[in-house]
């Protein structure tokens, strides 16, 4: 998922400014959700938009992310892959593939 070398680079940042301080679990959801918005921002007036400004604004999200994962003492690779054998359960290729019906109108 995130490199050990990209994770450390973020924590580093963070250590290197003190902002540890600032990195509650709420503030750094909140932080996510906002930049989550950004990126939906590249997309308000059409379906392609600008690929810097939609990399820019998914490395904020993926870096708020990556800081989340470490105040919570949580490796994102295990819980993206727990989350994915859930989904795989709830979501059987089946009945779900091609299809963007919600789990319990399958």
């Amino acid at each position: 998922m995130v490199s050990e070398q990209t994770r450390n680079a973020v924590l580093a940042m963070r250590d290197e400014r003190d902002w540890a301080q600032f990195h509650t679990p709420e503030n750094l959801a909140k932080s996510v959700a906002i930049e989550a918005g950004e990126l939906l921002e590249c997309f308000q007036w059409g379906p392609e938009g600008d690929k810097a400004a939609v990399t820019n604004e998914l490395a904020d999200v993926v870096t708020y992310c990556i800081l989340m994962a470490d105040q919570l003492g949580v490796d994102l690779d295990d819980i993206v892959m727990s989350k994915l054998q859930h989904t795989r359960d709830k979501y059987p290729v089946e009945k779900a593939k091609g299809r963007s019906a919600k789990y319990d109108a399958l």
